[in-house]
């Protein structure tokens, strides 16, 4: 390794090595894959070892970047001895961003909403132009180590570190849960074990990187996940492209396949097998409607039923497990009348969802839902949905630019140059996968369409059955109009598991299968890496060193970090072994707290001299407090976690994901108001901003 500073040609000799080991390291990975697939077909290797080696190798690999990478140095373990190319940090980067919501959801959020969809990628490409043009630059001409770090700077004091480094923990812990939720999906997947049991050994595989090496493993070890996860993004979709057409380039197809998946929408929307799925599921949710209309007689009915029914059983001796089922039926019911008027409401609105066509999806090529031309509701619903689409957009980028786990990776860049190449390489990475999810779908949705409805439900391929062992709640089947046929309405898929499922739908070797999952696993470690280390620098370095010890050597505060690490890492496993929400809200509501809480605060901060301490301090926690709170009034898990029993209400028609459309706003008038109101900030902060935001001597 060259320390910065170096001469010319031990830069180069470092970059030509670094070139030789990624090189060796991806053809020792397609290798890999070969012989395991020529395995499969001639030897006949199980899926369970197939699934097993995968993990095995790829986890042993990081484990062993992590271990030669260990070590001790401050600037080592936080940013990396500021030694990273462009090339690799782009690529560190986009492994860090591209998290188990990219691999594993972005294409099943496409397969989902359609049109929709693209809002995703609009904003989380879009972020990357914010990052380049205001943030990015002046965080590497600062030159420390945290985003905590700079807030303390600027605006001169413990109090905007503080709430900045609480902001980072709670922005960073959320997403957290959503990577560890993706690692524990995905080795359950490889090794059959349960979901609680995968959250825990996945978990190994991220802390053997951050915690021995903090800034300097992850960094080489997400180059090495970033090769692994596309390729193993790639191989399939371009595989899935070639069977369907015979042309093995995903974005070339995308249209003509995209123009069938149209005309077949309306030939389902016409079915008349699938018109009477849709008016089973709306009799069940008449049903339901005619239970809640008096809730206690309709209770007092359903148990006196239940219990005629065990005794009925008991006094005709039937089989034991037909007693035994009655006597599970009867303890499931509702113990009163409020939880059963919640539970009737939840099975009232669920079947309501899936008693309209196409499984209650939109038509994949329509921009906005609803009928221009229909009634009143109908009307407004295009520009409802047009609403949330710009507000996601505009949510995704803000908190883009705002992720501290992503902007700290600019800090490791040996110069301001290399900050401003290393984002338009991240860019580049990004988008190589961003722009194959929306072909993805398409692909996925046809083989469904097309294959998969319309066959007997006793022939229907092996992989629905194993993805409903793994989580019934993200795949299952039902024979609903009792047919005897599959119909596309008589399925409950979750977008979670799209890509993970894409080779299997295919009918593709279990071997692609596998090294999709291994894929879906680097993109989830990698950033789990990421976000570990930022939540353990904020309570290590930010608060322990910065604030409470700031005399303590340096050893102590890398081995408090690393035991910070430890701690935060097992808390977040136990969250997500509850699997508290879908991963596609967790990072979401990511997004829109980051940029409440630091977008306005960052970009004010450096091109705004009068912005002052009081008003950041005013505009993140105004920013981060209503964009929350808007989430707790709004989302259904969230009512539910804080027991809100009032009517939902949305502002504007938002969506909860979209809060940060008045958390940003809002920080930004507590800044400015706050700071007007306050006196100014030292002459020798304004000087040093100056200096920040001017090209010159880049800080070592």
């Amino acid at each position: 390794m060259t320390a910065p500073g170096a001469s010319p040609s031990a830069d180069r000799h470092f970059r030509s090595r670094l070139h030789r080991i990624y090189l060796a390291f991806a053809l020792g990975f397609i290798v890999f894959v070969v012989l395991l697939g020529v395995a499969e077909e001639v030897a006949g290797l199980s899926k369970r070892w197939i699934g097993f080696a995968f993990l095995l190798l790829t986890v042993t690999l990081y484990a062993g970047i992590g271990i030669l990478s260990r070590t001790t140095d401050p600037a080592e373990y936080y940013v990396a001895g500021r030694r990273v190319p462009a090339f690799y940090n782009g690529m560190a980067t986009a492994a860090d961003w591209m998290s188990a919501a990219s691999f594993i959801g972005m294409a099943g959020t496409l397969y989902l909403s359609g049109f929709g969809g693209l809002a995703y990628v609009m904003g989380w490409t879009g972020g990357y132009c914010l990052v380049a043009l205001l943030l990015a630059p002046y965080l590497r001409k600062f030159g420390q180590y945290t985003i905590p770090d700079f807030l303390g700077a600027r605006y001169e004091g413990h109090a905007p570190r503080l709430i900045g480094a609480g902001c980072a923990i709670l922005v960073s812990f959320t997403y957290l849960v959503a990577q560890i939720y993706g690692v524990g999906l995905i080795t359950a997947r490889l090794t059959g074990l349960p979901f609680e049991v995968g959250v825990f050994v996945g978990l190994g595989g991220v802390l053997v990187c951050s915690f021995l090496g903090g800034m300097r493993a992850v960094t080489w070890t997400q180059v090495a996940q970033y090769i692994v996860l596309i390729l193993a993004y790639l191989v399939p979709v371009c595989w899935l492209a070639a069977k369907q057409t015979g042309v093995p380039l995903p974005l070339v197809v995308y249209g003509v396949q995209l123009e069938k998946v149209s005309e077949r929408e309306q030939q389902l929307k016409a079915d008349p097998r699938e018109k009477e799925v849709i008016s089973t599921f709306q009799g069940r949710a008449d049903a339901y409607e005619r239970r809640l209309e008096n809730v206690a007689a309709a209770l007092e009915a359903e148990v006196d039923a239940a219990k005629a029914r065990v005794a009925r059983l008991k006094h005709t001796n039937a089989p034991q497990s037909e007693i035994h089922a009655a006597e599970r039926a009867l303890a499931q019911l509702p113990n009163n009348e409020e939880e059963a008027r919640r539970a009737w409401q939840a099975e009232k609105a669920a079947n309501e969802a899936r008693a309209r066509p196409l499984a209650g999806m939109p038509e994949h090529a329509v921009p906005f839902a609803g009928e221009p031309d229909g009634d009143p509701l109908s009307r407004s619903n295009p520009e409802v949905s047009r609403r949330n689409f710009m507000a996601l957009v505009f949510c995704l980028m803000v908190g883009s630019a705002a992720l501290p786990h992503v902007l700290t990776r600019y800090y490791t860049t040996p110069n301001v140059r290399e900050a401003r190449a290393s984002v338009a390489w991240t860019l580049f990475f990004i988008l190589l996968l961003y722009v194959t999810a929306p072909a993805l779908a398409v692909l996925v949705k046809y083989e469904i369409f097309n294959v998969l409805v319309g066959t007997p439900f006793d022939r229907l391929p092996a992989w629905i059955s194993n993805w409903s062992k793994v989580d019934p709640a993200l795949l299952s089947v039902q024979d609903v109009n009792g047919d005897g046929i599959f119909q596309l309405g008589e399925m409950k898929i979750g977008g979670d598991i799209i890509m993970l499922a894409t080779p299997e739908i295919a009918g593709l070797p279990y071997v692609v299968a596998g090294m999709v999952a291994a894929g879906g696993l680097a993109a989830a470690l990698s950033t789990a890496d990421g976000l570990l280390l930022t939540i353990s620098n904020a309570l290590g370095h930010d608060t322990y060193y910065r604030v409470m010890r700031p005399g303590s050597s340096t050893a102590r505060r890398v081995t408090i970090s690393k035991t910070l690490l430890l701690v935060v890492a097992l808390a977040a496993a136990a969250v997500a072994a509850h699997k508290p929400a879908d991963i596609l809200f967790l990072v979401s509501a990511t997004f829109s707290l980051a940029g409440s809480a630091f977008f306005p605060a960052l970009v004010l901060g450096i091109f705004w001299k009068r912005a002052t301490r009081a008003g950041a301090c005013a505009g993140m926690v105004a920013g981060v407090l209503t964009a929350g709170t808007y989430m707790v009034l709004t989302q259904p898990w969230l009512r539910g976690v804080f027991h809100i029993q009032s009517p939902v209400e949305l502002w504007w028609g938002l969506h909860p994901v979209s809060a940060g459309v008045l958390g940003v706003p809002v920080g930004v008038v507590a800044i400015v108001v706050v700071s007007l109101l306050t006196p100014p900030p030292s002459a020798q902060t304004q000087a040093a901003l100056s200096d920040w935001r001017h090209p010159g001597k880049t800080p070592s």
